[in-house]
């Protein structure tokens, strides 16, 4: 995907581009994955809990299906585990969209200003898919899915990927988590993030700030927090380094 030929300039209180996690962040599927977890172990006979499932949020999708095979007496190839999973999610998703608080509200201001938006997600493409089709056209200028990267989060491989994909520089763009494994990678591609926790909880990051919603959220507080957070994850450009070195 490439950005809208028709965009709006972009003022300088804003991020440059703004990368989304989608699972837990944009939409609630975190409890469609749970569901279809529990249907394939107890089909194979097995055990599987709450604790099990939080372990697999936000995790690269064959990671999670080696989880299940290590853990379970379910059978077969990764990729094997993570269709039955996905077309699963696809189907409950594709019935109804369980859409998170402001997220929607959020995109259509910052397409508004001008501002980039790209799709960072360990889901795979079938699933990202639903999620597009449901939105205005051009909310996404760049899809990123689980499926084409080598590398799923918490590396940053996907991250690097949708920023070289919109022509942007980490620190001038703000990353959408709702996760460890998520803001993980976030970070550590070099991006400013706003974590919004919601199946688990997420320890304090670096160049991470947390808030317990995406509501009433503007473009332009999303630039201030992106500003707030780059001297943690770019030391040589803060303003106060001459006092640390004092």
């Amino acid at each position: 995907m490439t950005r809208h030929p028709t965009r709006p300039s972009r003022s300088e209180d804003l991020p440059a581009a703004v990368l989304w996690d989608m699972d837990g962040t944009i939409v609630d599927t975190e409890p469609s994955w749970i569901a279809e977890e529990y249907v394939l172990v107890e089909e194979a006979g097995g055990t599987w809990t709450d604790s099990d499932a939080h372990d697999l949020v936000g995790q690269d999708l064959l990671t999670s299906a080696a989880i299940i095979l290590d853990r379970t007496p379910v059978r077969g190839e990764p990729e094997q585990v993570v269709r039955r999973l996905l077309d699963g999610v696809v189907q409950r998703t594709r019935a109804h969209v369980p859409w998170r608080p402001g997220a929607r509200e959020l995109l259509a201001s910052l397409r508004e200003r001008g501002v980039p938006c790209a799709l960072v997600t360990m889901s795979w493409t079938e699933l990202a898919d639903v999620l597009v089709e449901q939105l205005p056209a051009g909310s996404f200028d760049a899809v990123v899915t689980g499926d084409q990267v080598s590398r799923g989060k918490p590396h940053p491989e996907a991250y690097l990927e949708a920023l070289a994909r919109l022509g942007v520089a980490p620190e001038l763009a703000l990353a959408v988590e709702d996760s460890p494994t998520g803001a993980t990678a976030s970070t550590a591609a070099g991006v400013p993030t706003l974590v919004v926790p919601h199946t688990v909880a997420v320890p304090p990051l670096p160049g991470a700030v947390q808030r317990g919603s995406l509501e009433g959220l503007s473009p332009a507080d999303l630039g201030g927090l992106a500003r707030s957070l780059r001297s943690e994850l770019h030391p040589d450009q803060r303003v106060d380094r001459v006092h640390d070195q004092a």
